[in-house]
């Protein structure tokens, strides 16, 4: 018996509409019509995301700052509102309520000063705080002076001298912080002011500095911002009202840092440069 191999299908004898002879279409013989281009921007704009309302944001004991992180600040200000948390209530912003307490890879520095010398002019630390990335205070101590204040810079640093009575040794304040530090990112809003008042030192590679983060300034266009106006337009907190408070401006830094904190840390690793212009010492804070 004569078995005959199958013979392989080819295009033409596939199908009716391949018959010999026709030209086989490609994608540059397909000329897309208005309407069609018209259709297909109407099913991308459909397509985009809304920004979320109350209904859409469902949650419970979810910290909203774990909400912002998420899925955007729209989101949080939802949680916040279903929370009862005012905008503005700043210290339920910067604070993760239910979290770590002690001490974590980063931690944000800030100094209260007063002013010692015939005109008050120099510094001299007079309150450290330290708080950990959650926000948590993990280092809140007065320092006692080692020569007489001239300027306790009440309306600023809100400094008393009932404050500085009970304060710390500063040779005990800088040991302990620097014991903290070691090893640590270290966050900070003009951080050359707060180390030079404790006579300290960090490695730059670890310092993270708000005040020279390029990003920042250029989001609030300023060569130099304050931590208030950073906190003002890129939080939407109002700090630094009144008489400053160290935990606070610390805080405020930490929260700043903590929401870039994937692309400062990318930058850093790239060794990309951070500052647009050396340290110059400056009391902007």
């Amino acid at each position: 018996m004569d078995r005959r191999a199958p013979v392989p299908r080819t295009k033409a004898s596939g199908t009716e509409h391949n018959k010999k002879g026709t030209k086989e279409r490609t994608n540059g013989d397909i000329v897309p019509e208005r309407g069609d281009i018209e259709h297909k921007k109407r099913k991308a704009k459909e397509a985009a995301p809304a920004p979320p309302t109350e209904e859409d944001i469902w949650f419970d004991d979810v910290d909203p700052a774990d909400i912002e992180a998420a899925i955007g600040p729209e989101a949080a200000k939802i949680a916040r509102k279903q929370l009862g948390q005012s905008e503005g209530s700043v210290s339920l912003s910067l604070v993760k309520e239910q979290a770590f307490g002690g001490l974590t890879r980063a931690l944000a520095l800030d100094c209260e000063m007063v002013g010692v010398g015939p005109k008050g002019e120099e510094s001299m630390a007079a309150r450290v705080s330290i708080v950990n990335q959650y926000g948590k205070c993990v280092y809140d101590k007065y320092v006692k002076p080692t020569e007489p204040v001239t300027d306790y810079r009440t309306a600023v640093s809100g400094i008393r001298p009932e404050n500085l009575k009970q304060g710390e040794e500063l040779e005990v304040v800088q040991k302990e912080v620097a014991e903290m530090l070691k090893g640590r990112i270290l966050v900070g809003h003009a951080l050359h002011n707060d180390l030079k008042v404790l006579f300290l030192d960090h490695p730059k590679k670890k310092i993270r500095d708000t005040q020279k983060y390029k990003p920042f300034k250029s989001q609030v266009k300023s060569g130099r911002p304050s931590l208030r106006l950073l906190s003002e337009k890129i939080l939407g907190l109002q700090v630094q009202q009144a008489e400053h408070c160290s935990i606070q401006d610390a805080q405020a830094a930490m929260r700043l840092y903590v929401m870039v904190k994937k692309e400062w840390e990318s930058m850093a690793r790239d060794r990309r440069p951070l500052l647009t212009a050396p340290d110059h010492c400056s009391d902007d804070a």
